[in-house]
């Protein structure tokens, strides 16, 4: 896919990754929508010709008006990049419902609410990009959040399934799922991301702007993943040909950082 004159809409895009997405695509000659619950009018309007609007994708009416009232701005999607993500939660005694809830909404069905608004045109054009941020941990595993790990999971599993059901009718999909990367969710402490001193135990932080990097290249490509840390395809495959084996190992790095 060649971003030069694409309309793209980004969620989650007042800060972070989902900031660094949006630069990207408008350096690469996209047309940019920023969508965000705040930040995505000031990210804005240092983007020549880019929109920013306010939503809450918590809800599947505030991903239907986004949808509509981003095709009102460019006339049609041709890419949806649900970024948008939270990090609340940690064990299965200790989480409060509402967080579960937060967490399911946000990064799971957030992602199926905008693809129900999105597919009728795309399926009738015969051409459409879904892409969404998921995590490492939703390949492995997120210490210390179960809601985090199950929702990551989740994303995971929904771009598949959205890549083999609509692949062949011209619908395209890439999933990012990085590992440690340098933004507020990562430094806000246990109460946003527990565990977060795991990730940076993990592997390399990196900076958001590096990691918009290799998504724009990998969607230029159409490639399905987006691994920026390349230790995760490896524990990938140790978890699918010896899980006992990576399980312990989870178990230890559990241990060694958080002392349980």
């Amino acid at each position: 896919m060649e971003l030069q004159g694409k309309n793209v809409v980004v969620t989650g895009a007042g800060r972070g990754i989902g900031e660094a997405l949006a630069r990207e695509f408008h350096a690469r000659g996209a047309n940019v929508v920023l969508a965000d619950l705040r930040g995505a009018r000031d990210v804005a309007a240092t983007l020549e010709g880019a929109v920013g609007l306010d939503a809450d994708v918590s809800t599947e009416a505030g991903n239907r008006a986004l949808v509509e009232q981003s095709i009102e701005e460019l006339g049609q999607i041709d890419l949806f990049f649900a970024n948008a993500g939270v990090g609340t939660g940690a064990g299965v005694v200790e989480t409060p419902e509402d967080d579960w809830e937060l967490a399911m909404n946000v990064n799971v069905h957030a992602h199926r609410w905008a693809a129900k608004y999105l597919l009728p045109d795309w399926l009738e054009r015969g051409d459409g990009y879904f892409c969404s941020t998921a995590s490492a941990a939703g390949l492995l595993a997120q210490i210390g959040s179960g809601p985090y790990t199950v929702t990551k999971r989740a994303a995971v599993a929904f771009a598949e399934y959205m890549a083999i059901t609509y692949g062949d009718r011209g619908v395209k999909v890439t999933c990012l799922c990085p590992q440690g990367v340098n933004t507020a969710m990562l430094h806000a402490g246990d109460d946003a991301l527990p565990g977060g001193n795991v990730v940076k135990a993990a592997g390399d932080v990196l900076e958001p702007a590096d990691v918009a990097v290799e998504v724009a290249d990998t969607i230029e490509r159409e490639g399905f993943f987006v691994l920026p840390h390349p230790e995760v395809a490896g524990y990938t495959q140790l978890k699918a040909e010896n899980p006992e084996r990576w399980l312990g190992g989870m178990r230890k790095l559990q241990r060694s950082v958080m002392g349980s």
